[in-house]
């Protein structure tokens, strides 16, 4: 089956400015295309007053590419690139709220959340909190694993993810500074190259 009409999971990262009402047109985007949004995180990024967005979603990667170049005509948006799971590194953060008295009298329940690397952020007498890091599928198998024991709530983050071969942001921005000269004339020589000095 060719790679570009099967559907996978991508991984959207858009280097923006922080402007309002940026986040609403980019969720215009996905909406006008009937795109459902899996995850979406935004925080600043390792360029000062830049920020960045992750969003996870699961299309083909033609539909990807086309989303990224749409995106990529925002104004305010710097630069988008797009990655399958494979080519990143990533995280979802997930808190379980569980009765404290539970954890108290059965060992096993602390072996399992000690065996998924969950660790407890608040203990009260009526219920412990515990937080855990990972991917999905082991925030997920966790849930599973509680349910039995009284889970009173679960919830989880959006997706951080760290592109694995890139040297970063900033160092594309540095580049694309000493490549544009100074004479106005031929700034659309070097603007219309964009593409090729940005490409992660």
């Amino acid at each position: 089956m060719d790679s570009n009409i099967e559907k996978k999971e991508f991984n959207i990262t858009v280097y923006t400015e922080n402007h309002v009402g940026l986040l609403n047109r980019i969720a215009i985007i996905f909406s006008r295309r009937k795109l459902n949004i899996e995850s979406m995180n935004t925080s600043p990024s390792e360029v000062e007053s830049i920020h960045r967005f992750n969003i996870v979603l699961v299309e083909t990667e033609d539909v990807v590419r086309k989303v990224a170049r749409q995106l990529e005509k925002q104004v305010e948006v710097l630069k988008v690139y797009f990655n399958t799971n494979e080519d990143v590194i990533w995280q979802e953060l997930a808190l379980y709220k569980v009765p404290t008295d539970v954890i108290a009298e059965k060992a096993s329940v602390e072996r399992l959340l000690r065996q998924y690397g969950a660790r407890a952020v608040v203990i009260r007498k009526d219920y412990t909190v515990f937080e855990t890091t990972g991917h999905r599928e082991e925030t997920d198998a966790l849930v599973a694993v509680l349910q039995p024991y009284g889970l009173i709530e679960f919830v989880r983050s959006a997706r951080v993810a760290i592109i694995k071969h890139s040297d970063g942001f900033h160092a594309k921005l540095r580049e694309f500074e000493r490549l544009e000269p100074g004479e106005a004339e031929l700034g659309n020589e070097y603007l219309n190259q964009g593409e090729k000095i940005f490409t992660m």
